[in-house]
């Protein structure tokens, strides 16, 4: 008996005028907004496959993950969003959940044309908080600005959306599931995978998995700490650490996905990531991480709580790559990492001789690097790490980075960080970030403070703090020039750099969108190992206090302090 076609709708909408993407392609916003403003969702959809449409016709993959209130029900609205654009597949990760990394992999295995992420990212998010839609193309990365700027060209346009209302789709089920859809010539094909499967057959070809699995359970084993922060990566977590390499499951805390994730931010930092902090300070675990709401971002602990900042962590791996059996095998071609980042990645490539690319923030400017054989390694400070196995930062892949470099060293976490201080020097670091400002108001802060470090008169200008004197060797406002198609980014945050090396960077956020976020790097570069046993804050304060001096930024926004410090 032939099946009833399921009708497909056309709705009509209006556009909106504030669906530009910010960087990679996403979406985000406060979870009410998406609630309160009609049609809201499937218009962005739209525009954003319509785009896919419009760029290459190709079967697409959707990844869909993080449970939200149900009377927003995004995931079930995006899948019943089908265009009669869409006469490929979709891919859907068991039960509405894939890490961004997984989507990455799954893109690349089977040659989709992107693939659509639903995520807070590393915000609070349910209904308090925060959600977003983010596009990754079909190399597996995030959107080029190019893609992005084309979505929201078609958004505010857009006049209607087709949707399939009567489409239900079983999320738990594994396999494929076939559907007649009104006007389509194919049946419309809806394929559920193992959330982690794919991925972790990815990384048994990265990694030495017999040695890591010593690590966990041979006689010399280490007690190790992985917190979820009740994100995305719970499964990924037990499957692989717990399962898969041996970790006993009580090793994985906050495993269970949550709509708000448990009522905080899963950032992985010292200021949210504390129920982890505080168990590696008892001295139990040698190895601690966290992971953030969708798998992209880590921290790494060592015992006693011994913090690796994001920018040691990515120059520690970098050194260390002869431990990774991928690497031994493909060899090293290049390094990236952002403007902000601290420079310690730059001391290793100068010993290995290969270069270094300085990028602006997001993880999109390394997809080029990476397609064009420049670039091996990428990494930014605000946590995220990445090689070209994948177009993404990718947290797990960096956990286990370091569980193997463990293993080949024979040190814990601490003496393998400060030995890498001996032989390159330690880079000081720290970022403050004010949060929630009114956006005029760092809008103009950082107008007026472009103004003046780029005049003449800034330059070579000498700071006193202290005992210190700080001379002004150069400044601009940094301008990226894409090495392989020669594609100009401008104003990509201040920079003030001094004799001595030492950095000051300011910058807007680029994620935020009621408020803004103005971000303070400073960094500060020590040769003498006998001076690598300071407080990060105390070395900088000297810096800091130019950087509050030269912006007035507790004066101009009437905040006493950054709202976190990492």
């Amino acid at each position: 008996m032939e099946r009833t076609p399921i009708p497909v709708l056309t709705v009509q909408t209006a556009p909106y005028e504030d669906q530009r993407p910010t960087g990679g392609g996403g979406l985000r916003r406060p979870t009410g907004l998406f609630e309160s403003q009609r049609n809201y969702l499937p218009n962005f959809v739209q525009s954003l496959l319509s785009c896919i449409f419009f760029c290459q016709r190709m079967p697409p993959i959707l990844g869909l993950y993080h449970f939200y209130p149900v009377h927003i029900c995004p995931f079930m609205c995006v899948y019943r969003l089908i265009f009669k654009i869409l006469i490929g597949r979709l891919v859907i990760g068991q039960n509405g959940i894939l890490s961004t990394p997984a989507v990455s992999c799954i893109i690349r295995k089977i040659k989709a044309a992107g693939g659509i992420i639903l995520t807070a990212s590393h915000s609070p998010g349910g209904p308090g908080g925060e959600f977003g839609v983010k596009f990754e193309v079909a190399n597996g990365g995030p959107a080029p600005d190019i893609v992005s700027e084309k979505i929201y060209q078609i958004s505010k346009t857009l006049e209607e959306y087709a949707i399939c209302p009567d489409l239900r789709v079983d999320l738990s089920r594994l396999g494929r599931q076939e559907f007649d859809l009104e006007n389509k010539f194919k049946p419309f094909r809806v394929e559920i995978v193992d959330s982690v499967e794919i991925y972790l057959n990815l990384l048994r070809s990265i990694f030495d998995f017999s040695a890591i699995r010593n690590l966990l359970t041979g006689p010399n084993q280490i007690k190790i700490r992985i917190d979820a922060m009740n994100g995305v990566m719970g499964p990924y977590v037990r499957r692989i650490l717990c399962d898969e390499l041996g970790a006993p499951a009580n090793s994985a805390i906050n495993c269970i996905p949550l709509e708000d994730f448990g009522g905080q931010p899963p950032d992985p930092n010292l200021t949210y990531a504390t129920a982890l902090l505080e168990a590696m300070k008892g001295g139990e675990y040698g190895f601690g991480a966290a992971f953030d709401a969708d798998g992209d971002r880590y921290m790494i602990l060592g015992q006693n709580g011994f913090f690796v900042n994001a920018s040691d962590s990515l120059a520690i791996i970098a050194a260390n790559l002869s431990c990774i059996p991928y690497f031994c095998q493909m060899g090293v071609r290049g390094f990236g990492r952002s403007m902000p980042t601290s420079t310690a990645l730059d001391k290793v490539a100068k010993v290995m001789k290969v270069p270094v690319y300085e990028t602006p923030a997001g993880w999109r400017y390394f997809s080029n690097l990476m397609d064009s054989g420049r670039c091996s390694l990428c990494g930014e400070e605000s946590f995220g790490t990445g090689s070209d196995h994948l177009r993404e930062k990718d947290g797990l892949w960096a956990v286990l980075v370091w569980l193997s470099i463990l293993a080949a060293r024979k040190q814990s976490v601490e003496e393998i960080v400060r030995d890498h201080w001996a032989k390159f020097g330690r880079h000081y670091y720290c970022r403050f970030d004010y949060e929630a400002l009114e956006p005029r108001t760092a809008y103009f802060i950082m107008r007026d403070l472009e103004a003046l470090i780029t005049d003449k008169s800034f330059s070579h200008q000498q700071f006193a703090v202290g005992n210190n004197i700080y001379s002004v060797e150069r400044t601009d406002s940094f301008e990226y020039i894409d090495p392989v198609d020669g594609t100009v980014t401008k104003r990509q945050g201040l920079r003030i750099i001094f004799s001595d090396a030492s950095r000051l960077i300011f910058r807007m956020s680029a994620s935020s969108h009621v408020r803004a976020t103005l971000r303070i790097y400073a960094e500060s570069y020590e040769k003498d190992p006998s001076q690598h046993n300071k407080e990060p804050q105390a070395v900088l304060s000297p810096l800091i206090a130019i950087a509050l001096k030269i912006s007035q930024i507790h004066e101009r926004t009437g905040r006493k302090g950054p709202t976190v410090i990492t």
